[in-house]
C-alpha cells in the first residue's frame, strides 16, 4: 500500500497516510481540521550498480547476457544470484 503525504494549508503540519489506490483522498487535518492538500513525494527506488538488466533479467540460453562467460559456458561470477548459474550446463 503507498503512502501518501499531505499538509495542513491552516497549520503547515505535514500528514502521512497508508492508503489504498481506490480510497478516497484526505480532506482534513487530524490535529486542527483544517484543509488538507496532497504532496508529490520523491520516490526511494533506485538501480544500481553496472548493469541491472545483465544481473537479474537476462537469459543465457538467449544469448543476450551480458555477464562474462567462463570456457565452460557458465557465468565467471560464482553467486547464487547470478542469473546465468541456473541456466548453463
Amino acid at each position: 500500500m503507498p503512502i501518501y503525504e499531505y499538509e495542513c494549508q491552516k497549520c503547515q503540519k505535514v500528514t502521512e497516510a497508508w492508503q489504498s489506490l481506490s480510497d478516497d483522498p484526505l480532506t482534513t487535518c487530524p490535529d486542527c481540521h483544517g484543509n488538507l492538500k496532497k504532496l508529490i513525494s520523491s520516490s526511494s527506488f533506485q538501480l544500481k550498480g553496472g548493469g541491472w538488466y545483465a544481473d537479474g533479467y537476462c537469459s543465457a540460453k538467449q544469448g543476450k547476457c551480458e555477464a562474462k562467460t567462463s570456457d565452460a559456458g557458465g557465468c565467471s561470477k560464482e553467486t547464487a544470484a547470478c542469473p546465468c548459474a541456473s541456466t548453463a550446463a
